[in-house]
């Protein structure tokens, strides 16, 4: 009896250990087939290397698991910053002439150059192009300009219609507000792509919540919104809004500012929700009781993910994710994921949150999910002076 038991016992403790070994192996072999998988979107950053006052365009192919490699002949040539893509084109604003500069995403994720569209002969001058961004087709490219209309001092967004076969620009026409302070920011649609918004605040003395609508033919005009702003706790008179995020629905986030004008008021930033109606009018139920505070009081991004469940918002304190519910109030999710500065973030299609930090020269990406979180394989990446990035995401 007593040999049989040890029989057994080894024969267990033989399995285990083979198991062992083959679950370990199953394991690595499933993490290299996961690297190795067809990528699931292209990474593009605009960074300037070491001793140099000249951009160029780092790219990187995204696994499914998140980490990142090298796409075929990058670094890519071209002085750039402000870059947009809509599938099939990469539109970046040229760092040297007032030019949209256009490439073809190659279906490795390779650039090729293919035309460049000057974009001030419209703006009478005023300046160079801040952000780019297309509408949810990807038929219509915005390019935030100055409004020559007033001595150069507001700013615009000019519409320009692609052209598929060839990524020309079409110039379309130039929106109607041109008003003080002015948006600086891309502004985000919601799921009909008629209507957009972004909110400006100008040190909380001017500030203002700006409405779009995209016409049939693509061109984006200011629309006299009406909106309210949640109910402010004692001692504080307003909120102020800044920034914008659409949901895939008829749902903006915005960041909320405590203020007295002419000037801020003590408090954190909250996070609040809104709700288009069939004119574009925008309404919150929101309260300073229900707005989930930040711990990011220098903010710097917001970005929605495409499910609409998540929120991220990036600034000099780092990264932070929210549980966004619609109409309901936006709920705490995570702390700060870094505590490097973010400059800028996009999300693909695959659960993936990609971030540059400027000051420290990384490049994160984040696994995320409603129900978990985890850096990506590989993640930060070192990269010299990053300022600008964009993600196209693959189905």
């Amino acid at each position: 009896m007593r040999n049989l038991k040890l029989t057994l016992c080894l024969s267990a403790a033989l399995t285990m250990a083979a198991y062992a070994q083959v679950s370990s192996s199953d394991r690595n072999a499933d993490a290299q087939a996961t690297a190795n998988s067809s990528p699931v979107a292209y990474v593009y950053v605009a960074s300037t290397p070491p001793n140099s006052k000249t951009n160029e365009i780092v790219a990187y192919a995204a696994a499914a698991n998140g980490s990142l490699s090298p796409v075929s002949g990058s670094p890519f040539q071209d002085n750039i910053y402000s870059m947009a893509v809509n599938g099939k084109y990469l539109m970046a604003a040229n760092a040297a002439k007032p030019d949209i500069d256009a490439f073809k995403i190659e279906s490795d994720g390779a650039l090729t150059y293919v035309s460049s569209t000057n974009y001030q002969k419209y703006d009478y001058g005023c300046g160079y192009a801040g952000p780019l961004f297309f509408d949810h087709t990807g038929a219509t490219l915005y390019v935030m300009e100055f409004d020559g209309s007033s001595a150069c001092a507001n700013t615009i967004y000019a519409s320009f219609a692609v052209v598929k076969a060839t990524g020309g620009l079409k110039y379309l026409g130039m929106d109607n507000t041109g008003a003080f302070p002015g948006s600086y920011y891309a502004a985000s649609f919601i799921g009909n792509n008629v209507y957009a918004y972004t909110a400006e605040d100008s040190a909380c003395m001017y500030y203002q919540i700006y409405g779009f609508k995209r016409s049939t033919i693509g061109l984006l005009n200011g629309l006299n919104i009406k909106y309210n702003l949640p109910p402010p706790p004692k001692g504080v008179r307003t909120y102020i809004a800044v920034l914008s995020a659409a949901d895939p629905t008829n749902h903006v986030a915005f960041i909320m500012t405590p203020a007295n004008p002419p000037g801020c008021a003590p408090g954190p930033l909250q996070l609040a929700s809104y709700t288009a109606d069939a004119k574009g009018n925008l309404k919150t139920t929101n309260t300073h009781s229900n707005m989930p505070a930040t711990l990011i009081s220098g903010w710097n991004d917001l970005k929605m993910s495409p499910s609409g469940k998540l929120l991220a918002i990036g600034g000099q304190e780092g990264l932070q994710i929210f549980h966004f519910n619609g109409a309901s109030p936006i709920t705490h999710y995570t702390g700060l994921l870094t505590h490097d500065p973010i400059t800028q973030m996009f999300w693909d299609n695959h659960n993936h949150l990609y971030a540059i930090s400027q000051s420290t020269g990384q490049l994160f990406v984040y696994t995320i999910t409603p129900t978990g979180h985890q850096p990506a394989p590989g993640s930060p990446y070192t990269i010299s002076n990053p300022n600008a990035i964009i993600v196209q995401p693959l189905p």
